[in-house]
Order: structure tokens, then C-alpha cells, then sequence
């Protein structure tokens, strides 16, 4: 047949009845009825093959072409394309398959998971869930993320960083030679110039009475134990709602937060204050079998990834569970803690390597007076003039290490 004998305007207006062939073997079938499906015809084992490639606009010319050229070569080389076409997971397989490879890396009781799922869901599977990721185009990436890209800017990233997942596995597996996610779309796609949204966060000089709020509320007792305890130790939620007994030493007044519940990686130590010890104690009294600190009220069971931000909206507190590390950092930096020392209390990996080098610990006494201050910071009566910090109320740190 004649080399590139289509055209994406001839493919778009013909109406007449047909077979209208193109280069390796494909086929352009046009029904009376005015419906386009593009075939392949090859020879597999000595016999004449046909075999379905989608219809038109579905699949466009390119995508047509690109697999009739996949399927003659593998033809010449001895195999069976309708093995190869049969053995190809569509996108949504294909996302399946990925999310079960990363969630052995996700730490226990991430957001990831769900975070990915719907994301998919919401976006990309409505078009792209039924492809076969070897079908899957540039123009079909775009076409799922234009619609959000300035409007749901960071959804749309993260989004996009996640088909650039899936297509990278297709890759790897052999399913396809391209990218459909990577530079090429990148340069297609408007420069996105909004700013990303931050957690909602109170001023340190509020944090006072949001937990007085949350004390006097009628949530469950441990809910109200989990919260103030994330506050006093500016923890993140899951470091928290997943805490268990044998991470605490009363002796030494640290919880120890295992390297698998960490963003980072790597085993945190946390210096308790006289309130957290508090908290610890009056927690015991709804302890379970599950060894969990903060169990929920149902029986043995963690609490959820909601609850605490629910707890929040509840009680009409503007922020959000992570949001207390926001308000603890800035209390740090208007209280002269050193940068160093904040920093190691939030759990932050230094990111200069040449400092990383020589910061290999964890402060971890210096944080203890730090976490001590701010206990009794947080503490304070209301009465108290939350405009300012008297020097006696501040942490006993330098401002330099």
C-alpha cells in the first residue's frame, strides 16, 4: 500500500463507503452507516489477519498508525499481535498495578493511597480508565488536565505526576516507547502562574484558646487527647493517631516515632513536656488491647484519617490538624528559638547537603526546652496579653548553634 496515503483531513471528512488503506498494513473502514474503524491487516503464521484498532475519533490517525507499525513488526519478528493486544492493561489496570507498587513505600495510615484513587477517579479514568495505556496520547493527558490546570492548579500537578507514573510502569513493562505525560506536554501546557495553597493555620496567639475550645468540647476523650498532644509536640496527624505505648519512655520523657511512620524516613525522637506526660497519663485510663495511645471509640480501632480536622470544623476552629506546625514555627521564630533547633522539632530534612553533613543530631536537648516553653506557652490563661511574649516566657535557647 502507499506510504502515508491518509490524511487527518481526508480521515475526518470522508462519508463514502469503504476501505481506504495507509502504511503497515493499516486500514481505514468507513460504514454506510458514516461510523470509522481503523483495522490491521498482517500475515501471522502463513494466514491473513485482521484485527480491530478502535474507531475513529476515539483513536486518532496517529494512534492508528503507531500500533499497526507496533503490530507488523512484531509480526516480522515471529510473534502473534493478537497475543501482544490481548496481554496490554488499560490505563486503569495499569494505575492499579502502580498504586500496589508504591504502597508498600506509603508509610501506615498516609492519605496517599486515597489521595491517588481520587484524584484517578475524578479525572483521568472517566476517559482514559478503559485504554490501553499503549493508546493512551499526548492529547489525551492534556485533555484531562486542561479543564482544572488554573482553576485546581496543585491538583492538577499532582495529578499529572501521577499518570506520569503509570506511563513510566507502561514503559518499563514494554508497553509503550513514550512518555504521553513528560516534556512534550509540559512545554504544551499554559504556564500555570498561581500560588500554592498553604494549610490553614491559626496565629500562635490563638492556639490558647482553640485548645481550651477543644477541651470543653463533648468529642470523644481521646480525640480531645490526641489533639492537644499534636499541638504540644507539633506532630502530624498520623505520627499521632497511630502512636502506641511502647514508643513512650515515661523514664526519659520521649516518644520515639518509628522511621516507617515518618515523611522522612528516618526514626524521630520527641521530647515530651509536663503537659504531654499529663496527657499520656489521663489517656491510659481508655487504653485498650491495641496499644495504641489514641485508640477511637470504636473498640481497638485507630482513630480516622477525619477525625481530628472534623473535630476542628465542629467547633468552627479555622485551621487544620496540620496547621499547629505553621503556628508552632512562627511562635519559634518570633521567640529567638534557633533555626536549627525548629527545624529538628518539626522532623525537617535539611536540605543544604553540605549542612546536612555536620547536622547529624537531633538537638534533642535543646528541643526538650523548646517543647517545654511552648507547652506553657500553649498553657497560658486567657487573660494573658497574647499581643506579646515576655522574655520569661520565651525557651531557653540560644539563637544561634
Amino acid at each position: 500500500m502507499p506510504k502515508r496515503k491518509l490524511t487527518d483531513a481526508f480521515v475526518r471528512s470522508v462519508d463514502r463507503a469503504g476501505k481506504y488503506g495507509d502504511e503497515h498494513g493499516l486500514i481505514l473502514r468507513v460504514r454506510p452507516s458514516g461510523s470509522k474503524q481503523w483495522i490491521w491487516r498482517g500475515t501471522v503464521g502463513g494466514r491473513r489477519v485482521d484485527l480491530g484498532l478502535g474507531g475513529y475519533p476515539y483513536t486518532s490517525l496517529a494512534e492508528a498508525r503507531q500500533t499497526a507499525f507496533e503490530h507488523r513488526k512484531c509480526a516480522r519478528a515471529g510473534g502473534d499481535p493478537r497475543a501482544r493486544a490481548r496481554s496490554v492493561p488499560t490505563f486503569a489496570d495499569a494505575a492499579e498495578k502502580v498504586i500496589a507498587i508504591h504502597r508498600t513505600s506509603w508509610r501506615p495510615g498516609s492519605k496517599s493511597e486515597g489521595q491517588w484513587r481520587s484524584s484517578l477517579n475524578d479525572y483521568a479514568k472517566p476517559s482514559l480508565g478503559s485504554k490501553r495505556v499503549d493508546q493512551v496520547s499526548t492529547a489525551d493527558v492534556m485533555g484531562v488536565l486542561l479543564p482544572i490546570w488554573s482553576t485546581k492548579a496543585e491538583t492538577a500537578r499532582r495529578l499529572r505526576q501521577r499518570v506520569s507514573a503509570i506511563m513510566k510502569w507502561a514503559i518499563a513493562q514494554g508497553y509503550r516507547p513514550d512518555n504521553p505525560a513528560g516534556e512534550a506536554l509540559g512545554a504544551a501546557l499554559p504556564k500555570n502562574t498561581g500560588h500554592r495553597s498553604h494549610f490553614r493555620a491559626l496565629p500562635h496567639t490563638e492556639v490558647t484558646a482553640a485548645v481550651q475550645k477543644v477541651r470543653a468540647s463533648r468529642a470523644w476523650a481521646g480525640t480531645k487527647q490526641a489533639l492537644e498532644f499534636l499541638v504540644l509536640t507539633a506532630g502530624r496527624s498520623s505520627e499521632v493517631r497511630l502512636a502506641r505505648w511502647d514508643e513512650i519512655d515515661f523514664e526519659t520523657a520521649t516518644w520515639t516515632v518509628p522511621h516507617n511512620r515518618m515523611k522522612a524516613g528516618r526514626q524521630h525522637r520527641v521530647p515530651l513536656s509536663d503537659r504531654a506526660l499529663e496527657l499520656l497519663q489521663e489517656a491510659r485510663e481508655t487504653a485498650d488491647r491495641s496499644g495504641l495511645v489514641f485508640p477511637s471509640s470504636w473498640y481497638e480501632r485507630p482513630l480516622s484519617q477525619s477525625t481530628l480536622s472534623k473535630l476542628l470544623r465542629d467547633l468552627s476552629i479555622p485551621c487544620v490538624p496540620h496547621g499547629f506546625r505553621t503556628s508552632f514555627r512562627t511562635w519559634c521564630g518570633e521567640t529567638g528559638v534557633a533555626r536549627e533547633v525548629a527545624e529538628a522539632a518539626l522532623a525537617h530534612v535539611v536540605r543544604n547537603k553540605v549542612e546536612a553533613a555536620y547536622a547529624r543530631g537531633d538537638l534533642l536537648e535543646p528541643r526538650r526546652a523548646v517543647m517545654e516553653a511552648w507547652s506553657r506557652y500553649v498553657e497560658a490563661s486567657e487573660g494573658r496579653d497574647s499581643r506579646r511574649t515576655s522574655k520569661a516566657e520565651a525557651p531557653a535557647t540560644p539563637t544561634t548553634l
